[in-house]
């Protein structure tokens, strides 16, 4: 009862107010997050889509996150995450700012990664930042440089060579407990497909409909499953796979199968040629990006999607 009444407060309360009202009083947002983070130790469920909410994470990862942070041992309370853009709207900032972890963010965009100083938080809070376009040549001297080891969260999110830079990125010592990959389901849950390899990739060229990114499901889980993780769950929009170090998994975090994991997101992002929104959805997404040369990484050809 407690539950639904916290996340009916939560839902009415992010209705109400504007995108540049809910920026400018992010005390009032932490307080419900802490709120709904403390609720989650009175809940009786191992399904983590029931912990659910959102604070600054685009959907209910916030939530997740703070679920996952509670039922698995972190060594250091430390967080890489890239793809961030200004770091508003993020999946480890409420993690940040809830439970004090520190961090590295990387974003292509000079401009976004310049306005993190801006913000009245940045001096509270251990963050350093860069920017720079991350590809499979620069990807391990720049984590190298954190000096970060054992962390507990790392999440990528590029919306290009995901698949391709997890693959490269060598985690014996960065050794994360928790990794947040995101996928594209529009990819399917049965093919282990990616796009190709392209070290200047960028959504909004590959292909106008910006249906064209990143990897499968399965593509994610099988280069997990070779560095020792186990895929745990992904959130109810569809576009966050969750996994865990095998060695951390215990009657609360169990692995689960692709099945029962996949999800088909409902958001309606898809372009027309002049990059207004056409707000297809379903198959009509597959049969846009129908053809295109999709790489599949058993066999390490080319293919049609």
């Amino acid at each position: 009862m407690m539950r639904r009444i916290i996340n009916k407060i939560s839902r009415l309360f992010w209705s109400s107010i504007s995108k540049a009202y809910r920026s400018s009083n992010e005390t009032a947002l932490l307080a419900i997050g802490a709120m709904l983070s403390k609720q989650q130790w009175s809940m009786n469920s191992n399904r983590i889509n029931d912990y659910e909410f959102k604070i600054f994470s685009q959907f209910g990862d916030d939530g997740i996150i703070q679920y996952l942070i509670k039922n698995i041992e972190i060594k250091n309370e430390v967080f890489i995450e890239f793809g961030v853009e200004n770091y508003i709207e993020s999946n480890t900032r409420f993690l940040m700012m809830n439970n004090n972890w520190s961090g590295f963010v990387m974003d292509g965009s000079e401009k976004a990664m310049n306005s993190l100083k801006t913000r009245n938080w940045y001096w509270r809070y251990c963050l350093t930042h860069k920017a720079v376009f991350i590809d499979k040549d620069n990807i391990n001297e720049l984590l190298k440089s954190t000096s970060f080891s054992d962390i507990g969260l790392l999440h990528i999110d590029i919306d290009g060579n995901d698949y391709h830079i997890f693959e490269e990125i060598d985690l014996s010592i960065l050794n994360p407990s928790i990794i947040i990959l995101e996928y594209n389901s529009v990819f399917g849950k049965d093919r282990l497909i990616t796009v190709p390899y392209d070290k200047n990739f960028v959504r909004t060229k590959a292909h106008f409909s910006n249906l064209f990114f990143g990897a499968s499901l399965p593509a994610l889980n099988y280069a997990a499953i070779k560095k020792g993780y186990s895929l745990i769950g992904s959130n109810l929009a569809g576009n966050n796979a969750y996994f865990v170090r095998k060695d951390l998994l215990n009657d609360k975090i169990k692995e689960l199968s692709i099945d029962k994991v996949f999800r088909e997101n409902k958001f309606r992002e898809s372009r027309n040629k002049d990059y207004s929104l056409s707000y297809i959805a379903g198959k009509e997404r597959i049969e846009c990006i129908k053809g295109l040369e999709v790489l599949n990484i058993l066999t390490n050809q080319l293919e049609k999607f």
